[in-house]
């Protein structure tokens, strides 16, 4: 890889030390990793973490391991390990053979930690969990040494045997590494190495009752996988003494070195994972794929291009400091994704029906539309026309303000593609509801453009009645109305209007035959794609994301 063609990429404070790195020569290639713990579905954030370690890897002429934290197994399903791999696959990036597990290296783990034992650098504590809490000190003062930190080497290898052996219930007995009780550094301060749990592991089944613990598991992972840039997010950077620790007191085959980088952060969006499994176990969403969830399921319902999701995360880089980016941002890479790629079609959301009174009853014609307006490769198609069509509600106002140019009795618009039409009479219902209009058209004004050059102010959609098909759509908001939710209080912060459901829906018939995975613009109304409850007899479709950029406006961009 030429060092022009990763300076086309973007450069980075970790890509500038991965191409130090190999122009030193203190590593031949580059072995990035992403370590994802299958306890829930990968989110908008894992997204940056993704694209920059395979990234880096495809960049710098490299590889890239997907590889499972599972040391957890409570909290761990084989239908989180099923989604994490379609989820990567969708964003567009491949492991190759390099598909692993910690659960691979149980048996070496184990085999150091005994290593540890043997060196007088680990010892099995009978305190409790709180014991060992309130003994660990604060940020100002040390901790106090275990009781049981100086058992004897046998006594430690006896009773981790017997560990695991499953002799003991949960909670009894931790492997901790003999480090420092004093250091400033409180990850330093004698870590668990292993627990007991009696419990079921995905893959492993019932073989095992004690497990490691993520800092034991992950440096050593690394170096079993001969990673060169383990690559983790800030809130590990109080671990890296830790892991350079284990490093250093084992007989490891290679010696990974970690980099931190700021994770992602985004208004009206929380992306821990406790709090979205809350969401949906809570059912205060349908699922971990809902749409208005800011998992890659969720998205990829949404109708969100995996194309848009790598822009956003290139545009935002890589930094040292967390911050949080404007959720517009990410909408503002969507569109200008959607705006290139999605046919265009007609729907009507809201429909009010309009009768052109000196059109011919029981004549039809068809018309030319163009399926995208700036690509011509794209072609056309023929929409019909006829007496009877479907316009917007929100189109027809019966007194209208001064600046009101869509329709209203006496007012002339152009239907879109198609005639000019005057408004004539509103006919309301016995609530005094406008339930149709009574209009006429133009004859020579097919095709939207007048032979006298005169002018309108509006061009409307619609769908002709003749042929129209009912459909649902769901128009999806901010799942949390506030910019900056608070985790501790997501349920009361939770947007009451983050989905709107809209039946008796009316869309033009290409809709019913488009690719149920295409992404479309509805003309005048956003970029939605079919939902995947669609079936033939219903069509239902969700709004990815509307029309209006109000990021580009406020940042002065296009």
């Amino acid at each position: 890889m030429t060092d022009e063609s990763v300076s086309e990429a973007g450069r980075d404070f970790i890509r500038d030390i991965v191409a130090a790195d190999l122009a030193s020569g203190k590593c031949k290639s580059v072995v990035t990793r992403f370590p994802p713990e299958p306890n829930g579905y990968l989110h908008l954030g894992h997204a940056k973490s993704i694209c920059l370690n395979f990234g880096v890897a495809e960049e710098f002429g490299g590889r890239c391991h997907l590889r499972f934290d599972d040391t957890n197994p409570t909290k761990e399903e084989q239908e989180y390990i099923d989604a994490i791999q379609r989820d990567v696959r969708w964003l567009g990036f491949d492991w190759g053979e390099h598909l692993h597990y910690a659960s691979d290296y149980f048996e070496q783990l184990y085999a150091w930690a005994q290593y540890l034992i043997r060196a007088g650098k680990a010892y099995v504590d009978d305190q409790s969990q709180d014991e060992i809490r309130a003994a660990r000190g604060t940020l100002t003062e040390p901790g106090q040494n275990s009781l049981f930190r100086d058992r004897s080497i046998d006594e430690n290898l006896d009773l981790f045997a017997r560990m695991r052996a499953g002799e003991f219930p949960n909670g009894a007995r931790v492997l901790r590494a003999k480090v420092d009780m004093a250091s400033g550094n409180i990850n330093l301060r004698d870590p668990v190495l292993y627990r007991i749990l009696h419990a079921h592991h995905p893959r492993t089944g019932t073989a095992w009752n004690i497990y490691p613990s993520y800092d034991f598991a992950h440096g050593q992972s690394d170096a079993i996988e001969h990673i060169t840039h383990s690559i983790c997010t800030l809130e590990f950077e109080d671990h890296r003494p830790l892991y350079d620790w284990f490093l250093d007191n084992l007989p490891v085959p290679s010696r990974p070195r970690q980099y931190e980088f700021a994770r992602l952060n985004v208004t009206h969006t929380l992306l821990s994972k406790r709090v979205l499994t809350e969401l949906v176990r809570g059912g205060h969403v349908s699922g971990w794929d809902d749409p208005r969830m800011p998992t890659l399921a969720g998205l990829q319902r949404r109708g969100v291009p995996a194309l848009a999701l790598r822009e956003f995360v290139k545009r935002i880089g890589v930094a040292k400091a967390n911050s949080t980016v404007d959720i517009g941002m990410f909408d503002f890479a969507i569109r200008e994704t959607l705006n290139k790629l999605a046919p265009r079609r007609m729907a009507v959301l809201r429909p009010l029906k309009v009768v052109i009174e000196n059109y011919p009853e029981g004549q039809t014609e068809e018309l030319d539309a163009h399926n995208h307006p700036d690509d011509a490769s794209q072609g056309t198609r023929r929409i019909r026309f006829g007496r009877e069509l479907y316009i917007e509600r929100d189109d027809f106002m019966e007194n209208p303000p001064k600046k009101f140019f869509r329709l209203s009795p006496g007012r002339e618009v152009r239907l879109r593609y198609g005639y000019f039409i005057t408004c004539r009479e509103a006919i309301k219902n016995a609530a005094g509801e406008v339930v149709e209009l009574r209009c006429t058209y133009d004859p020579a004004t097919k095709g939207g453009n007048a032979p006298d050059d005169r002018k309108v102010k509006a061009t409307l959609h619609w769908v002709a009645a003749a042929d129209a098909v009912p459909a649902e759509v769901r128009i999806y908001n901010h799942l949390f109305a506030t910019p900056q939710p608070d985790a501790a209080n997501f349920a009361a912060q939770i947007n009451p209007e983050s989905l709107e459901t809209l039946t008796g829906c009316m869309v033009e018939p290409a809709l019913a035959g488009d690719k149920a995975s295409d992404a479309v613009q509805f003309e005048r109304q956003g970029y939605f794609c079919r939902d995947r409850e669609s079936t033939p007899g219903k069509l239902v479709f969700n709004r990815t994301v509307g029309l209006r950029d109000s990021w580009a406006k406020v940042s002065g961009g296009g």
